[in-house]
């Protein structure tokens, strides 16, 4: 069960939400929304359609390994943003979950966009679909600005300028899918177990079309 709490604007997840199993949490969060509100107070926002599981364990996990600077945020409070640099390009959000001081995270790969779509356009800098505004976790982090200032971001505190919102809508009208998880590394079974979620033939979610049927 999703468990919330009102808002001045619309129901927010809680922290009790986040405190559970990295698998349960990323196909919970499908359907609510990502908010980051600008400095001007402009609200940017999309409906979640698709994540990625990362547990303590994980061979594909960042902290796999080790605890470090760059993945501290993944030990932090549930609930806590966690943003990474890769290919020298790109930002990637994820959200930590389970207990503090275990390494687990939800990676936020898709959504589709419901506000500040004019914003969004303009920090992608490119011309593109709309559905295309936020598919995948380099592009949803563009549209939103979202970069690694936010990374070890409490979510959940007062006055929070990125945060979840639960669905407004009790029944959508996709079918919740999974797969193997989108270019990792790691062992085996990290490459091919079914940590990635998302609404069935939406067309904000991204990868191949066979991983969007």
């Amino acid at each position: 069960m999703r468990s919330l709490a009102r808002s001045a604007e619309r129901v927010r997840l809680t922290r009790d939400f986040f405190a559970r199993d990295t698998r349960e949490v990323a196909r919970d969060l499908l359907g609510c929304v990502l908010v980051r509100v600008l400095p001007d107070g402009t609200r940017l926002s999309g409906r979640i359609v698709e994540t990625e599981a990362y547990r303590p364990g994980d061979a594909a996990m960042h902290a796999y390994r080790r605890k470090t600077a760059r993945n501290a945020p993944m030990f932090m409070a549930p609930g806590t943003a966690y943003v990474y640099f890769t290919y020298g390009m790109h930002f990637c959000f994820n959200i930590s979950t389970e207990a503090e001081g275990v390494p687990a995270a939800v990676l936020v790969r898709a959504l589709e966009p419901l506000e500040g779509i004019a914003i969004m356009h303009l920090h992608r800098g490119v011309h593109v679909p709309e559905s295309a505004l936020c598919r995948g976790p380099a592009n949803l982090c563009k549209a939103l600005a979202i970069d690694r200032a936010f990374s070890g971001y409490d979510m959940l505190q007062p006055h929070s300028v990125l945060f979840v919102e639960a669905s407004e809508d009790e029944a959508l009208p996709w079918s919740v899918k999974t797969s193997p998880r989108i270019g990792v590394g790691g062992d085996e079974l990290a490459r091919s177990v079914p940590w990635r979620y998302y609404f069935a033939a939406h067309p904000c979610v991204s990868g191949p079309p066979a991983l969007r049927r």
